[in-house]
Parts: C-alpha cells; structure tokens; sequence
C-alpha cells in the first residue's frame, strides 16, 4: 500500500482555468526512490504502459565555497515523457539572471543551475524539481558561503542597505542583543537585554548570581516576566526544532579553546545557523581545519561551537540562532589572571602521592584541572586544594599507578600551564603483587608558594589602597570644585528648604539652623549629598555599636528605627561633628536590632543592625576534643563537636591551617548540634593540627585537636660513617631517622653481608640512644656490607644500607702469577696453563682472573668476574673470534680482591692446526633403490682446508652429478639415479700438507624380478631336487641370491627351508610319501625380495621315482656315481674391505669330500675363510677381502669314484 498525501500547487483550489481536473490531482502518491534524499510525488495511481513519473539519477551536492568563487550544482533526472526542471531557493527567489543561470546539457542529459561570483546571501537551502504529468521528483541541496573580508561595521553595512529594501532580509541575520555602537541609550531603570538571554538559557541555580550581576532584586517580578519570555521563545523555537537539551555554557578546554554544546534536533536539516557575540554576527566554518577562529561542528543531534586563539576580546554574550529565532545564550567571562608559578614535571614512584601546584596573580576561586585532555574532578582519586587567599591552586593525584602518567593542566580563564607526569615502575615489589601503598609525596613547585602569595597579595592590597585614594581625591577635588555658574541670589536655595521644613513634622525651632544658611556655604558647596553611607551592623550583646554617615556638606539630619525618629536617650546617643553623624548603642540588646534610617534633606541611606553573639564551644566538650586522636596507618580518623544550634552559623574544618572540604577520603557531616569529620584510610602525613572553626556574622572561635597516625619508623639517616676498621674489627654508626613513625625508636638491628654474597646475617641490635655497632666477627682482607633498621612498637623501618662495601683491614693483594703457556689453539679454542704466583704474601690464593688483548689494541677484557674464581691453573678460552690473535694474562685472587697480572703471554691466532686431509668414519658401499636420489655424505679434517675431488670408475663425474663442499664435510648427489649410476665413486681431497682418498661403493638397483619357472625332480627316495630358471636381474646384479620357502600339507605354513643360495637347485630332505609338499622360490638382492615363482605340488602320485613292488621281475638300482659339479664358481672383483661370498653345487654317491684351494695351497683348516657345505652346495665367505686374498680358487670334490673340480678368479680392487 502506498501512503497518500496532498500536493499542493502554486494556485488555491478552485481557482485557475484547471480548476475541473485539479480534484484529481488533489490526492498523490508517495514514492520511494533509489537516490537517498528524493521525495517523488506520482499524479495517478496506474502509470500507463512505458511511462514513468520523474526521478533523480544523480542528485545535486551541498557545495562550501568561499565568497566570489563561482558556485553550482548539477543533476540528472529521468522519466516518460520528459521532465521539465526548476530551481527554487527557501529564502528568496532565482529569477535574477545575473546572480542565477539554468543550463541544460542535451550529450550527457546534465541540468545544472550556476551562481557567478557568489556573495553570503546567496547561502541558502536550494530545491530542484523534476515535473512531468504523471509526478514530481524533489530534491534539496544546501549552499554555505564562507565570508571573506569580514568587518566588525557589517551590520551597520546592512542596516544602511535595510533603508532602500529587503528590510526583512537584513533583519534575519540581526540578532535580538544589539551591538554597543546600535544600542539606543537606556532609561534609568531599564533592564539590559542580555539579561532576559541569559536567563532563557541559563539553570535555576544561576537565577541569583545574574540577578545580582545585572542588579535585579524583585525575584517575584522576575520570574513571573522570566516565565512569559519562555513560552514565546519556545514557540518561536518550535516553528524550527522538535527539542532543546543538554545546554553547555561556554568554558575553556584542556588544549586552549573555548567551546559551548547543545543538542538540537531540528525539523529542517537545511535551515541556516547564524552565530552571534555581543549582537554582531560572526563568520565560522564546519570543515575541521584552522582556516577560522570559529567553528561549528555537528555530531548527530549534537552541536559544538569552539573557538580558537583565546584573546581578552573574545569575552562577551554569544548567541546560537536557527533562522531568526535564537536557541542557547551564554556569557563568556575571561578573568585578568596569569599565573606566577606554574605546575611542574613531577617523578613519582609507584603508589606514591604527586602533586601539581601554582600561584596566580589575582584570586580565582576554582581552576580547572585536566590530565591527559580530560576533566579531574575532586574525588577518591584526585584532591583539589585551595588557599585561604585563593592565589595558592593545588592538585594531588592519590596513589599514582603507571597508567596515570601523562600531561596534566591547569586552566585560569584562558590561561593554561601543562606539566608531564612521570610514574616509575616500583622495582622492590615482589612480582605479581601490588607494593605497598606509599606516605610520601613527591612533585610540588620547587619554590616557596607561601611566600609567593603573601607577596602578591600584599602587592592587591596595596593597589586596592590606591584605587581607593584615587576614588576619594576624585571625590574631595569635585567637592571642593566651584559651581558650573554662581547663582544670582541666595532665595531659591532657601525656598526649597523652607519647603521641607514646612513638611517635616518636627518643631521649626530644629530645622532653623538649616534654613538660614551663610552665604560663603552657598559659595563653596554644590547640593548636600551622602559621601559614605550606612551599611548592615551585626553588634554583639552588651557591647558598643556605631553607625556613621557622612556628608559632602555641613547640614542636617535626622535618625529612624523601624520608622521612628530616634533622638539622644539612656541608651542612644547621636552627635554630629562637622560633616559627619553618628549614632552610639552603649549596650546592645536584642530590642536594638532593627532598620536604621538616616535622613538628610533629600537624600537618605538606611542599614539593617542585628545583635547577636558570637559561637561558644562548651567547656566539657572543649576539653573532650582537644585530646589527641591516635590511629594506625590505615585506620580511619573520627572527630566530633557539639555546639549549640544557631541560624547563618557556618562550620568549617583546617588541617594544619589549610581548609579540607568533603571528598575523596575526607567525610565531613553537618548536624544542627554538632559537626563530625572523618579520615579514611589515614597515611603518616595526615599528622597535624586538626581545627574546627564556627563562624558567624558577629565572629568565630575554633578549636583546635592533633592528630597522631602511627606508622613504623622511617630509615636511620645516613650515610653510614666508618669509625673503626681493623682486621678483626668494623665500627659503624649511623644518624636516628628523622620520622620515628609517632612513636619513640625502641632499638636498631644490624645486618651484615659479605661483599658479592645474597645472604644478609642479623648480627645483633643496639638501644635507641646509641647509634653505633662494633662488629668484632670479621676476616682480615674480606668485604662488608652493613644495613641498619629502626624498631619502633609499630614495627621495622626500611633499611639504610651502607653505600660501599667496608674492607676489615688495609688491602692485600697477592704477587703475580707466571706468564700464561698456550697448550693448543684452534679457531674455537685455546688452552692456556700458568703457574701460581711466587709470592702471595700472606693471603690464600682463591682463584685467578684471566684477561685477553686483541693484536693491536690496548683494552684487555676479562674473561671471568671476581665473584667467580677459575680455582685451577689452566683454563679452556672460547670467547675468541676465528683468525684473530690474542694474547693473554693472569691475575691472582684473594680475599682482598685480583691482585698484579701476571706477564703477557706470546701472541698466538685462533685457527686450527696444519694437518692432512683425514677422512672421518666413512661408509664404503651404499645401496640406492632406482629412481631415488643418491647421496654420499664424508667427513674430513685438513687445515688448511683441502681441494675436493670426485671420481667414477677413476674417471671424471657426469656434470648432472651435484657436488656440495662445506667446511668439514663434501656431499654427492645424483638427483634421480639409475642402473648405470652404479660405480666405484672416489673421493680426493689435497691441501699443502698432504692427500688422501676413499673408495665408496654405489649399487644401484631395484627389487629383483621373479624367477622362472620352477620343476620338481625325485632322484632318492625321501629327497627332491627343486630347479628353477634364474631370474633376469640375475645378469644386471652380480648380488642377487635366492630363498626357498617350503610347506606341506600336514602344517600348511609357510617356513624358510633355504637362504642365501646362490645356486639354481635345492635338495629338499625328508620328503614323505601320502604328503603333498609346495614350494616357492624368491629372487633377493640388497633392495629386497622379489615375487615368489610357484612350484607344482609335489604329492603322492607325482614325479616319484618308481619303487619296485616285491614281484619276480625286481632288478637292483645302483645309484652310486663319481662327483660331478652342478654350479661352477664365479668370477668375483669386490673392493678392497668388502664381504665376499662364493658358491658352487657338487653332486656324487657316496658323498665326495670337498676341499678348496687359493692358488694351489688348501684354505680349509685357514681361518680368514668361513667354508660350508650343505647337501652338496659349497659356500665360502670372506668377511673383509684384502689385496692378498686376490687369486685363482679351486674347489676339488673326490669320492671312490672319481674326482670334479672347477675353478675362478678373485681381483681385490683398491
């Protein structure tokens, strides 16, 4: 649903030629559009089809441009049939076509409406419309005009130009408060305007403090005319704002503006806001910039006015108008007050009391205090102090924490001084815990501020005197002048005082003196007038009481009370003496209070005189409240006195003749009977004079309490003095602290600390009345520390500690030791060794110091403290740098401290040894699967360091092979290594001194192939020979061996039956019949097993040997036969250290006994050989070959049948 409302055109309903079709127009509908800000207005309901009301694509933007630049705005609008754009201002129109032109942009469809040389009257709130026939679309835009040139004559400017027109323009930008020059001159009596203002703006509380500013003194008559202002100002006020809150009159801030808020929700955001100081109209900007010294900034409902650059002239009556109606008036007061003595930087420990303090020049009954740009207020944290005569302005920031420190500021009118805060982390307190809350403060000014302001206020005293001298000269010089013209007779100063005798009800005989008067008074005097009149008495009961008048003539006068005459009596007398008349009260009383009037002529003056007594203090409780109050740190205070109940009494409370007032730890309580003070938390300082004062208008009286906070004791004072130290006796004393905590010092405690130890020993206390300890358990030579506390009932004080260590007799070193000797050198080491000193010269020897120089330089560094001995005479130094010399000495320590160095050593240089190449720990044969990377890592050890060399098969490496060199150690790496990368890989490394090389194996291969097919053959009974095809790897890896694995029906498990066979054949023993046997065989390398190749099963039926049954037919079988060999040997060439193993296969029945040889000479009884034989498979292995295992083997197999024998050949690489 769309929400309806009127639109209303420039024509009344009813009128004009549409008057028929404009009821159809009455009703609108508001529409939303996408552009924030438009207000679009459709004509009917249903929009036909490819029509569309108006609307904005781009709106116009609110331009602040300064006065005489050229100022416009553009907007884009859309809508079928095409819309026709107006312009139209709020306050004013556009049809000057000089100031306004409208322009239209057919390329890019822009409007735009420009304003030549602008001028401040064009600022405005401007409407563009955008109208076809089936809606409107509007859109506002705010224009603001910096004015440029300003003169203070400007509204006199517009006033002239009021004359010739526009009259109500001008009238708009004056505000209700005048400009002196304007304002007309006031009748006797009338009441200034600003009066009326500031009592619009202003809080209740302040009514009485304007009324008696402006010299108001019907309050009645004020509020009720006070009450009709308001309700016309708040209707006015209401034609332009929902709401007024939150009035902040002018004050200064903490950065040297003044500034004034108010928060104001105004039903036109458009509508212009003029600023106004004492009735002139005042240039400002709302940018953030220092171009102005006036600003106006807008926070959402809330505006702030500042102002920049204080100056004396800035003082006045400022006023915040919307349009022509004024919101908020604030008076603007700037004290003549500098200051004497500013605050200073303050250090303050942690938990400590800092105090900021100045002088002014001139009273000042509150300043303001900022820490850190923020307002202090007197509180639990802050204490704002100030003096009697109220020069002397102090702030204590209580119980300072780091997050405290900042600047801190004081600000006296538009003066301002600003100090740093600097809080100090306290370094004893135990981590993780708070310390303990200080008593000490620390800050202040550096100079005696009393004295400051005793001064000063002598100086305004004696301007003061002055000033009063001038005014009374002034006085007695225009008495004493001649008349501006003589009078040509005496008559007519005669007749008016004929007519007042004749009105006055006394007898003519008193009023005849004053009728006839000489003529040389009528020379000499002007009218009779009052120079001194009569104020308000406050007499005491039963004593005298005076009241004087004072005339600028000799003339007559006469005495009321209440508005009787009074005339000399028993207890009244009145004299008179020349120009002066006084009335005497011998003896006051109660019936003497009253109104007294004083009547000369036309001139009177009256002063009111109340008889009273000045406050009493009742003995008993006098007496009860002069004892001291005695608490403990930490404790609160409490004082109380009675006192009779009297009106205009007021009750004050001193601290040490300083006044504290209620706030922060202080708590006073004010009773009709009695007053209460209470001190929380109370520290040492708070010690003193505690003084109650009652005061009224006829005098005061005080009395006056002490008190005593209890605290332990502050340190001894110091420094601690050495009276006595021999080798078996130190004698200190000290100085009795200055604070003993309230309470007298009942003892002192010694402690004692050997110099370079942590451990403090009591050694003892002494009474209050000495302060010196003997400490007679002391080691000739050795160190002490001493510190001392004071002990009162309250417990310890902190400690005063002794500034340097204290030696128990003279200072014994010992001799020099011998030259230091290097051991051994190295780039990270040098070992040093000496001898003991030959003199030690009574003392024992603890330890020694060992010092190094570099070449070249004169600073010798010590390698180890005092405190830490080396107790041996050698010593490792490692703190050295590669390549650098040093040399080296020895001092020798005792209890009385390093005694004479010893004689430098030689100069020797950090660096390792010559030595020749050496290869550390390195592994002769590695096995890398294919495809990965190889790497060979070997540690060395040259100096200096060697040239590294790598070789294949003694020839050169491939350039796709990486060789890393870094000290110490050299790294091959092939990235992605191959059969072919399998080699004899050499390393050589040469320096000056000397060569060495090493031989590594590299065998690269992968996990073999499966063998071939595998056959099974029965040749004896209970035996089975398993064959297989080996397997093709077999040919590529000279290491591939082979495994049997075996199961049966019976367990159906696997189990390795053969290993390590080297052979194509296995003899399976103890082979049953009616058992179905298995095998398989695996090809095995150094990468890992291969898949096994499955035999056939071997069973009952299968491949047996056939054994004759017992028939007629059976023929023996003979199955003896001479050896022969199955598997011949091999031809080997392993490295040098490797492990080597050889196999061959001999068959014969009855077995053949098989002997081996090495060149003819039989090894089967030669240790260095492992030989074997199993069923008929030969083995021997070598477990590191050697150059003279090289050689032609032979394996002979003899039986009594005959003899086999096969042979090879072993090369041993080096």
């Amino acid at each position: 649903m769309f929400r309806r409302s009127k639109v209303t055109g420039g024509t009344a309903t009813g009128q004009g030629p549409d008057a028929e079709n404009c009821i159809d127009k009455e009703v609108g509908i508001k529409k939303k559009s996408r552009v924030p800000g438009v207000m679009i207005t459709q004509f009917i309901e249903t929009l036909p089809e490819g029509k569309s009301h108006p609307d904005f694509t781009r709106k116009p933007i609110a331009l602040t441009i300064q006065e005489g630049k050229f100022a416009f705005f553009k907007a884009i609008v859309t809508g079928d049939p095409k819309p026709t754009v107006s312009w139209s201002r709020n306050n004013g129109d556009v049809s000057d076509t000089s100031r306004y032109q409208t322009k239209y942009d057919p390329n890019s469809n822009e409007h735009t409406f420009e304003m030549p040389n602008v001028m401040p009257d064009q600022a405005d709130t401007y409407k563009c419309f955008a109208t076809n026939e089936f809606g409107q679309a509007m859109v506002t835009v705010v224009l603001n005009v910096i004015e440029v040139g300003y003169k203070k004559n400007k509204a006199q400017q517009q006033a002239a130009e009021a004359t010739d027109g526009d009259f109500k323009k001008v009238l708009k930008r004056k505000s209700k408060i005048r400009p002196k020059s304007e304002q007309p001159q006031r009748k006797e009596g009338e009441i200034d305007p600003k009066f009326w203002e500031l009592l619009l703006s202003a809080d209740k509380k302040d009514y009485e403090r304007i009324c008696l500013e402006f010299g108001v003194t019907d309050f009645r008559w004020m509020l009720k005319k006070l009450n009709e202002m308001k309700k016309e100002r708040e209707e006015e006020q209401a034609a332009f704002v929902k709401s007024l809150s939150n009035l902040r009159p002018v004050q200064v801030n903490a950065d040297g503006t003044a500034s004034f808020e108010i928060d104001m929700d105004l039903l036109d955001p458009s509508s212009s806001i003029f600023l106004y100081k004492d009735g002139e109209m005042i240039p400002y900007t709302k940018e953030l910039g220092d171009q102005m010294k006036h600003s106006l900034k807008q926070v959402g409902r809330k505006y702030i006015f500042s102002m920049r650059d204080l100056m004396p002239d800035d003082a006045g009556l400022y006023q915040l108008d919307v349009e022509d109606v004024t919101m908020f008036s604030t008076d603007f007061k700037i004290p003549m007050v500098d200051f004497l003595v500013k605050i200073q930087e303050v250090k303050a420990m942690e938990r400590e009391d800092a105090v900021f303090e100045c002088v002014l020049s001139n009273p000042f009954s509150k300043i303001l205090w900022f820490g850190k740009n923020l307002p202090l207020e007197q509180g639990d944290k802050y204490d704002i102090e100030v003096s009697e005569d109220k020069l002397i302005h102090r702030l204590v920031v209580k119980d300072c924490m780091v997050v405290d420190k900042g600047i801190y500021s004081a600000c006296a009118g538009i003066k301002s001084c600003n100090a740093w805060l600097v809080v100090e982390a306290d370094k004893d307190a135990e981590k993780g815990k708070k310390s303990a809350r200080k008593t000490t403060r620390a800050g202040g000014s550096g100079v005696d501020l009393q004295k400051v302001a005793h001064e000063q206020q002598a100086k305004l005293e004696k301007e003061r005197e002055e000033r009063k001298e001038q005014i009374k000269a002034a006085k007695e010089a225009a008495a004493a002048a001649p008349p501006p013209e003589t009078p040509a007779a005496p008559a007519p100063t005669k007749a008016p005082a004929a007519s007042k005798a004749a009105k006055d009800p006394e007898p003519k005989t008193a009023k005849e003196p004053a009728a006839v008067d000489p003529p040389v008074a009528e020379g000499v005097s002007t009218e009779p007038g009052i120079t001194c009149g009569l104020s308000d008495v406050y007499a005491l009961r039963e004593k005298p009481a005076e009241l004087n008048v004072r005339m600028n003539m000799d003339c007559d006068g006469s005495w009321f009370k209440d508005g009787e005459q009074l005339n000399t009596g028993p207890g009244v007398t009145i004299t008179k003496d020349g120009t002066s008349h006084k009335l005497t009260i011998k003896r006051c009383k109660d019936d003497d209070s009253g109104l007294y009037r004083f009547v000369s002529g036309e001139h009177s003056t009256q002063g009111k005189v109340t008889v009273g007594d000045v406050p009493e203090f009742d003995p008993d409780d006098l007496h009860k409240f002069s004892k001291p109050v005695i608490v403990r740190v930490g404790q609160n205070a409490a004082f109380k006195m009675p006192f009779a109940p009297q009106e205009s009494l007021v009750v004050s409370w001193f601290k040490d003749s300083t006044e504290i007032k209620d706030g922060g730890g202080i708590k006073i309580v004010r009773e009709p009977n009695h007053s209460r003070l209470l001190l929380r938390d109370c520290l040492r300082t708070d010690t003193g004079e505690i003084k109650i004062q009652l005061k009224n208008p006829f005098g005061a009286v005080e009395a006056t309490s002490q008190l005593i906070v209890l605290d332990r004791p502050g340190p001894p004072e110091g420094p601690v003095e050495t009276v006595e130290t021999t080798s078996s006796i130190i004698e200190i004393k000290w100085n009795p602290p200055k604070d003993d905590g309230g309470s007298a010092v009942t003892n002192y405690i010694i402690e004692r600390q050997l110099a370079g130890q942590a451990l403090w020993t009591k050694l003892g206390d002494v009474s209050a009345d000495r302060t010196s300890f003997r400490d007679r358990n002391v080691t000739h030579g050795k160190k002490y520390n001493y510190r001392i506390f004071a002990e009162n009932p309250e417990g310890l004080s902190d400690a005063l500690e002794t500034a340097d260590s204290i030696m128990a007799g003279i200072m014994i070193l010992s001799g020099p030791p011998g030259a230091p000797t290097v051991v051994s050198a190295s780039k990270t080491c040098i070992n040093l060794t000496w001898t003991p000193p030959e003199d030690s010269r009574g003392v024992p020897i603890i330890g020694y110091q060992v010092e190094k120089r570099k070449k070249d330089t004169n600073q010798w560094i010590s390698l180890n403290a005092l405190n830490e001995p080396i107790e041996d005479v050698k010593y490792a130094v490692k703190d050295i740098t590669e390549g650098t010399e040093y040399e080296f000495r020895v001092s020798a320590i005792n209890e009385s401290g390093s005694g004479d160095p010893s004689p430098p050593s030689a100069m020797v240089c950090a660096k390792n040894p010559n030595m020749r190449p050496h290869f550390k720990d390195p592994e002769d044969f590695i096995v890398v699967r294919a495809g990965n990377s190889a790497r060979v890592k070997i540690c060395y050890e040259a100096e200096p360091p060697p040239q590294i060399t790598w070789l294949k098969d003694d020839e050169p490496i491939s350039p796709w092979i990486n060789v890393i060199n870094t000290e110490g150690m050299s790294q091959l790496v092939i990235p992605s290594s191959k059969r072919s990368d399998s080699a004899i890989y050499t390393i050589k490394a040469k320096n000056s001194v000397g060569e060495a090389s090493f031989d590594i194996e590299v065998r690269v291969t992968d996990e073999p192939k499966t063998p071939g097919p595998v056959e099974l053959e029965q040749t004896v009974h209970g035996k089975v020979v398993v064959s297989w095809t080996p397997s093709p790897d077999e040919e590529l890896d000279d290491r591939v061996y082979y495994l049997v694995s075996q199961r049966d029906s019976n367990t159906r498990v696997w189990k390795t039956v053969a290993d390590r066979l080297f052979a194509h054949t296995y003899t399976a023993n103890n082979i049953l019949p009616g058992i179905e046997y298995h095998f398989r065989i695996y090809a095995k390398n150094d990468v890992g097993l291969s898949d096994p190749s499955q035999s056939p099963t071997w069973g009952a039926n299968s491949n047996r040997v056939q054994i004759p049954s017992n028939g007629a037919n059976l023929t023996e079988v003979c199955f003896e036969r001479p050896p022969s060999i199955l598997v011949p040997l091999k031809v080997h060439t392993p490295p040098k250290g490797y492990q080597l193993f050889m196999t061959c296969a001999v068959r014969g029945c009855p077995t053949p006994t098989v002997s081996w040889y090495l060149n003819d000479v039989c090894i089967n009884s030669d240790s260095n050989y492992y030989i074997t034989n199993s069923f008929g498979v030969c083995s021997m292995y070598i477990l590191r070959v050697r150059p003279k295992d090289s050689g032609e083997y032979k394996v002979v197999a003899v039986n009594s049948f005959g003899k086999a024998e096969c042979s090879t050949k072993l090369i041993v690489r080096d």
